[in-house]
């Protein structure tokens, strides 16, 4: 049995992620900066039949993540499928008239990961003929948002980098996929901040979500789903 890794869970998409891969028989490792979170996660999981265990790493520290990712597939077998959707929920960001250089590194900081556990992972995946990278990215990569500003930048990168890599990999068995999201992500961290209420900004049924990524993983037709429920 192969191993889903679900980089940077949260209640909302993240968790319908695992819940989603491991209804079709993957073991699921969590993984997070913090593990206060955890039990509830994993419990829930196995109540569901999921095979599931959950570890502790920050994906801005390279040496953690990759030895993180080490570790799950010492304990759970070969990574099949990596879903990375972390980001940071501490920052407001600058309107992109003001987004400095220094902006731009800072967001960028969240790209770089996904870089590293793709490095890190795919080598085994191609060796096997298997296996897949689905990314988790905000909708200012494709539809123009100012107030996001940096953001915008990194979320666009994402998702470059993400339909590269399925262009790249076709016929290889791999694949690679963009979430494009634009809205709140019910049961999200975000969206239980918020008590879910902000103008002009329509909720998404995290299941929905991850019930598309699955279809986008095991269909291979298209290279990104999109969402929008802004007004």
């Amino acid at each position: 049995m192969s191993t889903v890794v679900v980089l940077g869970v949260g209640p909302g998409l993240g968790l319908s992620i695992a819940h989603r891969f491991g209804r079709e028989g993957r073991k699921v490792a969590l993984v997070s900066r913090s593990a206060e979170r955890h039990p509830g996660y994993v419990a829930g999981l196995r109540a569901a039949g999921v095979e599931a265990e959950a570890f502790v790493a920050d994906v801005r520290d390279r040496e953690q993540l990759l030895s993180t990712v080490d570790a799950v597939a010492e304990r759970l077998g070969p990574v099949e499928v990596v879903y990375y959707g972390p980001a940071d929920l501490g920052s407001r960001p600058q309107p992109i008239t003001e987004t400095t250089s220094a902006d731009v590194t800072e967001a960028m900081s969240w790209v770089l990961p996904a870089v590293d556990v793709v490095g890190h992972v795919l080598p085994g995946m191609v060796e096997r003929g298997g296996g897949g990278l689905l990314f988790a990215g905000g909708l200012s990569a494709v539809v123009p948002m100012p107030p996001l500003g940096a953001f915008a930048l990194s979320s666009a990168a994402l998702r470059n980098y993400a339909l590269t890599l399925n262009a790249a990999l076709a016929g290889q068995g791999v694949y690679a996929g963009s979430l494009t999201i634009g809205g709140l992500i019910e049961r999200g961290d975000i969206h239980q901040a918020l008590d879910g209420r902000i103008d002009g900004v329509g909720t998404l049924d995290p299941d929905d979500l991850a019930d598309t990524a699955w279809d986008l993983y095991a269909q291979r037709d298209r290279g990104e789903a999109v969402f929008n429920a802004l007004s």
